[in-house]
């Protein structure tokens, strides 16, 4: 099995690659995994990573530095229906659009929009950075084993605000709900990273690994 991890300038590349080693190799799944920005790469992949670290236009425009490389994740994903992740600003690529810098252009894969996160309880600090509690909201092959209130780990100024709570696999509470799990067909994606979330997130990539959507 051939795991892509898309390298787009973004993300925390050698820290991903490691954990999806390792998750595989606890669990005895054969993969393959390969950091690439390669549109070939991508189009060949079994399955394909998107991690993204920083700011939402920022990585948007990351993408479309790659000549063909949005092209590729759209024919992949959307039109050949590989398993898909997509990991902290990652995940919020899939949205209509991005409110962070600006008004920036997603990729348009789950319906809604990336905001600023403006909690009910002003004395919470932006970015919300640390553990946090997941609330399971839908059950979803990716929380496999994943018990109500394991924690996981968070940095982030921004959400995304999904249109269908149906899309919304798990959440958490940061002076009101913010969605901490998105899934829909063959692509899901975390508002955290599994790679710094210990156990939990080993056990969710795990899980990412033998999905068959």
């Amino acid at each position: 099995m051939k795991v892509v991890i898309i390298d787009y300038g973004s993300g925390n590349l050698r820290s991903c690659a490691k954990a999806f080693e390792r998750a595989a190799s606890e669990q005895n799944i054969q993969a393959d995994i390969i950091v690439s920005g390669d549109p070939k790469d991508v189009l060949t992949a079994d399955r394909i990573v998107l991690p993204g670290v920083g700011a939402f236009a920022d990585c948007r425009a990351g993408l479309d530095g790659v000549p063909g490389l949005v092209d590729a994740m759209n024919e992949a994903v959307i039109k050949n229906a590989k398993p898909f992740f997509g990991i902290c600003v990652g995940m919020q690529l899939m949205a209509d659009v991005g409110r962070e810098f600006g008004e920036s252009k997603g990729l348009g894969w789950i319906s809604g929009e990336v905001v600023a996160i403006k909690p009910a309880d002003k004395e919470l600090k932006i970015p919300h950075m640390g553990w946090n509690d997941l609330r399971i909201k839908n059950s979803h092959p990716l929380l496999a084993g994943v018990a109500p209130g394991g924690h996981a780990y968070f940095v982030h100024s921004f959400q995304f605000v999904v249109s269908d709570e149906k899309n919304v696999m798990a959440e958490i509470d940061y002076g009101g709900p913010i969605a901490a799990v998105i899934a829909k067909d063959n692509m899901v994606g975390t508002q955290f990273h599994p790679e710094k979330s210990q156990e939990l997130g080993l056990g969710i990539i795990a899980n990412f690994l033998s999905w068959k959507p």
